[in-house]
């Protein structure tokens, strides 16, 4: 089973977060970048797939130059090879752009003699949080899509069974293939690169081409960031004192009952 998978060079951010002059994009001056923790999940149901089935896996990113570390990061973990769809301004480019660009990818390989069995992608990137992509890009391949899915298992039939957790409890489903699936964090542990993998990954074929010019598929028009909650704190009373009002409060949380 061959297996592409759609990541995103996103920005790292362990601290607070502020956006750019346009309000379209995250100020990254001084955040490194990683994947989101969701393709980090579907590069390793990618990997555990090809390897049941004799199939390989690629890993693709509409991203700056830059973006193809994350790309030999995938490569480090198991991933055969890579593509950089390279752009200077990826966030001209809407879940709609997008889906067309990796469209068109799948539709060019497939006429080369390289088909896809698998697209995965993850639910949404950490950064923009559009849950789009997936679908739209089923849409135009006019493949079955899955979403909020977290494992993986190849049917004797030659078709995938997915694993997700929805409002009631576990679904389960079964894909003919070619299908799109986007993942979501939580089925799987992804695995750390070796020593060994970090050399293959220097030396991975990574193929480059220049993206072309985003069309009119819902470019962003700006980011929020939430409203800051402010925090306080009550201070009941100290020693013997305080005990009626604690006990008030674990009575308003239903703790006890009075």
């Amino acid at each position: 089973m061959n297996i592409l998978v759609c990541i995103k060079r996103v920005p790292d951010i362990a601290g607070s977060v502020t956006l750019d002059d346009t309000g379209a994009g995250i100020d990254e001056s001084g955040l490194g970048h990683t994947m989101s923790s969701h393709e980090e999940c579907a590069v390793e149901l990618a990997i555990g797939t090809a390897a049941a089935t004799g199939g390989t896996v690629t890993v693709l990113t509409v991203g700056p130059a830059e973006a193809v570390e994350q790309l030999r990061a995938a490569v480090a973990v198991g991933a055969n090879d890579g593509i950089l769809i390279e752009t200077a301004d990826p966030a001209a480019f809407g879940p709609e752009d997008i889906a067309q660009v990796i469209g068109d990818v799948v539709r060019d390989r497939a006429e080369s003699g390289q088909t896809f069995d698998l697209v995965l992608l993850g639910d949404d990137a950490a950064d923009t949080g559009d849950f789009q992509v997936g679908i739209r890009l089923a849409y135009d391949l006019g493949y079955p899509v899955l979403s909020n899915i977290q494992t993986l298992s190849p049917t004797d039939s030659g078709g995938i069974e997915a694993r997700g957790i929805g409002p009631a409890g576990t679904e389960i489903f079964t894909v003919d293939l070619p299908a799109v699936i986007a993942v979501h964090e939580g089925g799987v542990d992804p695995r750390y690169p070796s020593i060994t993998g970090r050399m293959k990954a220097k030396r991975a074929p990574i193929a480059e081409y220049d993206a072309p010019e985003p069309g009119a598929g819902n470019p962003r028009i700006r980011l929020e960031l939430p409203e800051v909650k402010q925090s306080s704190v009550t201070v009941l009373g100290e020693g013997p004192e305080a005990a009626p009002a604690l006990v008030d409060v674990l009575e308003e949380i239903g703790v006890i009952r009075p």
